[in-house]
């Protein structure tokens, strides 16, 4: 018996890692601002993903506002009211934004540390110190956090229609295959303790 439930367990995983949606999940989050058509873009956004996003533990709060920089912290995403008007072309943007969320609350640092090799960058995030711009901070796709939130994006929607498709494998989500990047994070949130439901 204890054969069959290990066999079982390594097939479940191997699903999961090979076709994610069965566990796909928008996720948990509240609405400041925005018309209903731009909500309802955030929603289509995360329920096109096959990434379960109702891992994330918090209620996310998606603010909306026109003429906002798309950017996130803990517990938090903005979103330019502008770009959820062109519909599908602002899905990506809203998963790579919630992919954040993925970040702050579920990765350990020995996964960033992981995740930095796999994925490519200077840096998982901004260090005060690092002087590759002209004003003293990296490029968006220097900064490895930015490149696995574009890769969650990219791993778990490759579709045609997604905006942060990458044309090579220097771009923020070209870094590894989709196939091997879902595999990988499979597996660091399921050692997280993090493992879809």
């Amino acid at each position: 018996m204890k054969g069959t439930a290990a066999a079982f367990a390594a097939v479940t995983l191997s699903t999961l890692a090979l076709a994610p949606g069965a566990f796909a999940s928008g996720g948990h989050y509240v609405y400041d601002g925005g018309t209903a058509n731009e909500q309802a873009q955030v929603h289509a956004a995360l329920e096109a993903s096959t990434f379960d996003w109702s891992l994330v533990p918090v209620t996310v709060t998606v603010h909306i506002g026109r003429g906002i920089a798309s950017s996130a912290s803990p517990g938090q995403i903005w979103l330019d009211a502008s770009l959820l008007d062109a519909g599908t072309f602002a899905w990506g943007v809203v998963q790579h934004e919630y992919a954040h969320q993925v970040d702050f609350f579920l990765l350990t640092s020995a996964a960033r540390t992981q995740l930095l090799g796999a994925l490519g960058g200077v840096s998982w995030w901004q260090a005060t110190s690092d002087a590759h711009a002209p004003d003293g901070t990296l490029q968006h796709a220097q900064l490895a956090s930015e490149r696995f939130a574009s890769t969650v994006a990219w791993a778990y929607w490759p579709s045609p229609a997604n905006a942060l498709r990458p044309q090579s494998r220097t771009d923020e989500a070209g870094g590894i295959a989709p196939a091997a990047f879902r595999t990988l994070l499979a597996k660091l949130l399921a050692d997280a303790g993090a493992a879809p439901r």
